[in-house]
């Protein structure tokens, strides 16, 4: 049990924690889930209080169809 214990406390000092790679997705999901996230909000019928609300110039309009995936594809 001893040399068991020692084997992990050594891999744990040689080796790092936590690789940088998944840091960076991370850090790339939670910004593309908040931009996806906002755009999509700005997009939806306005919560009360917010219907008068200008949206942001950096906003992009999603324009909707009256029968989406029905007829020719454009």
């Amino acid at each position: 049990m001893h040399i068991l214990m020692q084997a992990a406390a050594d891999a744990a000092v040689n080796q790092p924690h936590f690789p940088i790679s998944a840091t960076l997705v991370y850090v790339v999901g939670f910004i593309a889930a908040a931009t996806i996230g906002s755009v999509a909000w700005y997009n939806s019928k306005r919560p009360v209080g917010w219907e008068d609300k200008e949206r942001p110039d950096v906003v992009p309009e999603v324009k909707k169809e009256e029968t989406p995936g029905v007829g020719e594809p454009k």
